[in-house]
Parts: structure tokens; sequence; C-alpha cells
């Protein structure tokens, strides 16, 4: 079960939304119109990102990341663009700790982002691997409130566009909704192969 601290803006539902909607800066009270308004700055963000290049590109760090997050959702949410403070779960899975976010954070970077430069020599297999074991992390780390899936897949797009291989379709993944989060789950004991086999099949 997720669980909140109450004094937390994160915590916080907005006012007539049946805690469906989390407090926002629109005053949005329906779930579908919220998703719908994420969607749409989504896309906007989408369109800076690929057809902006960045001068400052072959730098790259958890705090490009969190940038991302604070311009797609900065005009929504208080904590756009912050490291969690709360604890979140999902279907009796649960994310880890905010306590050790910074930390893991900091191996994140390490192991994978500090490889940013060396993308586009990879072999496509190392490519795959990287990319797989990447995305586990980075959904297992969940950083922010809200948002984490719609990031990583963003950040798999901008990895694998560094890499020669242009940005991703994910619709096959949400066909086999059920494997992918089975897939994430065992990269808790660093068993990448399920996820690695998800990724070769949307890599071209």
């Amino acid at each position: 079960m997720t669980k909140y601290e109450t004094d937390s803006i994160e915590a916080q539902y907005q006012l007539g939304s049946e805690k469906l909607v989390l407090a926002n800066k629109l005053a949005i009270v329906d779930a579908a119109e919220m998703d719908d308004v994420e969607a749409i700055l989504l896309v906007k963000l989408y369109e800076k990102i690929f057809t902006t290049p960045d001068p400052e590109d072959d730098v790259f760090s958890f705090q490009n990341v969190a940038n991302w997050h604070r311009q797609w959702l900065g005009n929504v949410y208080e904590w756009a663009g912050k490291i969690r403070s709360v604890d979140l779960g999902k279907g009796g899975f649960q994310f880890m700790s905010p306590l050790q976010i910074k930390r893991h954070i900091s191996v994140f970077e390490d192991e994978y982002l500090s490889r940013f430069n060396n993308l586009p020599e990879m072999t496509d297999e190392d490519l795959v691997s990287f990319l797989a074991q990447s995305h586990v992390e980075f959904i297992l780390i969940h950083p922010f409130r809200e948002g984490n899936g719609r990031i990583s897949r963003l950040l798999m797009d901008f990895l694998c566009s560094k890499a020669g291989k242009g940005t991703l379709d994910y619709s096959l993944w949400d066909e086999h909704k059920d494997f992918y989060i089975k897939s994430i789950q065992a990269g808790v004991n660093r068993d990448y192969q399920h996820i690695e086999r998800l990724v070769r099949d949307i890599v071209k």
C-alpha cells in the first residue's frame, strides 16, 4: 500500500477530485482532463527536445532528466522536477524509499548516464542491454511523484537517438503490460533478461 506524509504537498489531492487528481496549479478535478493536459504537455516537451539541439548535450546527468520533468509539469504541479519525498507503490510493489533515492541516482549516473557519449559506438546487443538495464533501474528508483514511466520512455528515446536509432514505438510493451511489469520487478534481483527481450523487440 502506498503511504504518504500528510504534511507534504506531494501527498495532497485536489479538492473536489475525490482523491483521483493530485493537487495542482490548474485546479483540475477531473482525472481524464488531467490525463489530456499531461499528454499535450508531453508532446510539446518531445518537440522541444528532439527539434532543438542542446549545445551542452555532450554532458548528460540526472539533472537533465529533472529539468525535463520540470519543463513538462512545472505549470501543473509544485513538485515538478523535484525528487519525491513520499513513499510510492503500485500493485503491491513498493518502489525505492525516498531516503535512498539520492544515493541511487548517483549510482545510476555513474553506471549509465556517464556512458552517454559512448552510445554511438555500442554494438546493437550492447545497446539493448544498456537501454534495458538503465530503464529498469530508473523505474525502480522512481525519482518523481508522478510521471516516472513517461519520463523513463523519454529518457530511453533520447539515449536511443544518441545511439543513432531514433525514437521507439512502445505499443508492444503496452500490449504485454503484465510481462513488462514482471520484467521490471525481476530487475530487483538484477535479472534483466526479460526486459532485454522487450527492448530488443522495439529497437531497430
